[in-house]
């Protein structure tokens, strides 16, 4: 008797847990409700942009005024000795890749 007990209390909870494990991946499978489709957000036109310099928001005039003035004056280059620097450091991070235990 006791393992006829046993036998239906562990196929009960396994159909149970199996139940509810693939009720709970076909709910998961659906995207949010308030989730809008790639196909309507790909025929909006974006009327807002954001700043390359700063992240501040901009009009849309505003940032085809910044990109044309940053075609005209493109940004300042970099001292010798900080390109120098940063390669330094290029190559000694390379090289504690390779080689930990240098410790340089």
């Amino acid at each position: 008797m006791k393992w006829l007990k046993l036998a239906a209390l562990t196929l009960s909870s396994s159909v149970l847990v199996w139940l509810s494990a693939d009720w709970g991946n076909l709910v998961m499978a659906l995207p949010p409700v308030e989730d809008t489709p790639e196909e309507i957000l790909r025929t909006e036109i974006i009327i807002d942009a954001r700043s390359p310099i700063d992240g501040k928001p901009l009009t849309a005039a505003e940032y085809a005024q910044l990109q044309e003035q940053l075609q005209i004056s493109p940004p300042p280059k970099l001292s010798d000795n900080i390109r120098q620097t940063i390669f330094l450091t290029r190559i000694r991070k390379f090289l504690l890749q390779l080689f930990p235990f240098l410790n340089l």
